[in-house]
């Protein structure tokens, strides 16, 4: 079962790409969060919605919003990407307990083992404020973000 819009985010703690833990609770009261989730690293659409993402950090990351992308892979799988393709935002792993993360909020595909894609916007008080789920080939419109974050 999916998260809800207006439910509070289950909380959690990965390790981004320089294997630092990041846990979404110490945004909480500083700022609002869109996490992303991604089926897998070094894929053409996955790489694509990250490179917009990057493309336009300075919209969708700054002093109020944090962006937090999360996938099965491992950090050091990330750390590799994040070099090659210059991302400035945490890519974390949802690794071991593999994809449980992403089975809290509702968006692993257990067929395939990883998550499809699923992104959440959660305020400061960590309630899920908009959220949209797609299909693995479906890439998602990264505007809508910016509509959701322009709402809160």
């Amino acid at each position: 079962m999916t998260v809800e819009v207006g439910a509070v985010a289950p909380d959690f703690s990965l390790k981004d790409q320089n294997n630092e833990v990041v846990t979404l609770s110490q945004f909480k009261g500083k700022r609002n969060v869109v996490l992303i989730f991604y089926p897998l690293t070094f894929t053409g659409v996955c790489q694509g919605e990250l490179c917009s993402v990057r493309d336009d950090l300075g919209s969708l990351q700054n002093d109020d919003v944090q962006v937090l992308a999360v996938s099965v892979d491992s950090a050091y799988s990330h750390k590799v990407w994040a070099a090659d393709q210059g991302y400035e935002f945490p890519l974390l792993a949802d690794f071991w307990p593999h994809g449980e993360v992403a089975k809290a909020y509702g968006v692993f595909d257990e067929a395939k083992g990883f998550a499809v894609r699923g992104t959440f916007v959660i305020d400061k008080e960590g309630v899920v404020r908009w959220k949209v789920v797609n299909a693995i080939p479906d890439a998602r419109d990264q505007a809508e973000y910016l509509k959701a974050l322009a709402a809160l």
